[in-house]
């Protein structure tokens, strides 16, 4: 599935903050509530949006996690 499909980023919508396309649902939004633990159901339900629109935004979170460089500092 391609998350382009369901994301969108328009500066006129909450602040150029990603969102559910046709919602103002940010991703972190959906993201977050994964990470607390609802399912996948469960998030549809609470932001009315489908299984799929959720899934796009675990693609979306991935993708950017894939393109960000990280560097390890040794520990003190």
């Amino acid at each position: 599935m391609d998350w382009r499909e369901h994301i969108e980023i328009n500066p006129r919508i909450k602040g150029g903050r990603p969102v559910i396309k046709g919602t103002r649902v940010p991703i972190e939004v959906i993201v977050g509530a994964l990470a607390g633990g609802a399912n996948l159901q469960e998030v549809s339900e609470a932001y009315v949006v489908t299984p799929d629109q959720v899934r796009a935004c675990l693609g979306f979170a991935a993708e950017l996690l894939a393109e960000e460089n990280f560097v390890a500092l040794p520990a003190w």
